[in-house]
């Protein structure tokens, strides 16, 4: 089992609000929880550069994952996915990896770390739940994660600083999920804004907010449904591949850190050291990342024909050189270039399934929607599902009031 099963593999978007995670959690426990939501994040450009210590342009969105959370009393901690129906029960002082279920691994995780870090934890109740797609690319594990993290800071008053749990977070996804993820995604979900868009820094964790302001366009998603099994391994390999070419670049610049520090001169000037796809793997990095940079001087001066130029740039460059796209993916994207309201088209996420992001004339989104779901369904024979999305904040506790419908 993989991130596609953090909550459920090809669920639809459900309409799941904070007041029916706060009734669930009534039901079970008969006890006010503290709510804290968690949004999924899309990613602009700059992608698989943030494991190579690049350059990101990412942003959370209006889906998220819900944490309930409140003290109880027995020796136990006790976590509930309401997608699986599912409790697990463990002790709070000694969070272990499970073979089953999955999901809780990535909640186990972040315990784990509160433990090792010397914090005094609780027992406690916890209920997940969302609308998060999963297997999209929207990066519902780094939500699942980074609202966990939050929720149980927020109860024991540690006053964890956002970027610490930020870390704690990406460590639950390193060491008991087993995915060697960037910074970019736990980050995004923690330190979104509204309305905006930020180029983040993965070597320094330096971060520029700016307004993503798309005139007469807005930001689509498509989603295959798909996730290829290889992503994961795929994933990793990758990671290793860029770091192999590093180490080859070290020999000849000591001062080489990552593939930040390389250029495409550096890269040309060696290119019969680099083994199998090591050099068209290294080429795709450093010129993804100055395309990152370049984006985000096309959207401050409004030149949004340039900035989806480069979308389509970087699908070329994931799809031919880091090969982490796939058919569906492709064909996707092809499509989009062939209607007339999209200003670019990629990929978006690890690769092999999940969205592409289209940046599309508002006045034509339900057509282009329609457009592409037709033509997926009958060349790859699956249904696509299209969702428009809005920027919206991080990591925040959810005020509910007395008001709050009840089920009880």
């Amino acid at each position: 089992m993989n991130q596609t099963d953090v909550l459920n593999a090809k669920e639809s978007l459900s309409e799941f609000q904070p007041a029916d995670l706060r009734n669930k959690f009534l039901e079970l426990y008969h006890q006010e929880p503290l709510v804290v939501r968690s949004p999924g994040r899309i990613n602009l450009i700059g992608e698989h550069t943030d494991y190579n210590e690049g350059f990101v342009m990412p942003a959370a969105i209006d889906r998220e994952i819900l944490v309930g959370i409140s003290s109880a009393q027995g020796p136990k901690a006790t976590l509930y996915s309401v997608k699986h129906d599912e409790t697990v029960t463990f002790d709070v002082n000694n969070p272990e990896k499970v073979e089953n279920p999955a999901w809780a691994n990535y909640l186990l995780g972040v315990v784990r770390q509160f433990v090792d870090k010397g914090y005094d934890l609780k027992p406690f109740h916890a209920i997940i739940g969302g609308n998060v797609p999963t297997g999209a690319g929207l990066s519902s594990s780094a939500a699942l994660e980074c609202g966990f993290a939050f929720a149980v800071d927020q109860l024991h008053g540690f006053q964890v600083p956002k970027l610490d749990l930020i870390h704690m977070a990406q460590w639950a996804e390193h060491h008991y999920v087993g995915v060697k993820c960037g910074i970019m995604d736990q980050f995004s979900s923690m330190m979104g804004a509204a309305g905006q868009a930020f180029v983040l820094d993965c070597r320094s964790l330096s971060y520029r907010y700016f307004p993503v302001d798309l005139k007469d366009y807005t930001i689509v998603l498509c989603d295959t449904m798909v996730k290829h099994s290889l992503a994961n391994s795929a994933y990793n390999t990758r990671r290793s591949e860029c770091e192999k070419g590093v180490a080859i670049l070290k020999e000849h610049y000591p001062a080489v850190r990552s593939l930040r520090d390389v250029t495409a001169d550096m890269l040309q000037a060696h290119r019969d050291e680099f083994p199998g796809k090591v050099y068209d793997r290294c080429i795709y990095i450093v010129a993804e990342n100055e395309r990152v940079l370049q984006a985000s001087e096309d959207l401050a001066k409004g030149n949004l024909n340039a900035f989806g130029q480069r979308l389509y740039a970087s699908h070329d460059g994931l799809s031919r050189l880091y090969e982490v796209s796939c058919l569906e993916l492709d064909f996707l994207v092809d499509e989009a270039k062939k209607f007339g309201g999209v200003l670019g088209a990629r990929m978006m996420g690890g690769g092999f399934g999940g969205c592409t992001i289209n940046i599309v004339k508002k006045d034509r989104v339900n057509e282009f929607i329609d457009t592409l779901k037709a033509a997926y369904q009958h060349t790859i024979h699956r249904e696509m599902v299209g969702y428009v999305v809005a920027l919206k904040d991080g990591t925040s506790i959810v005020p509910l009031t007395a008001k709050e419908p009840s089920l009880l």
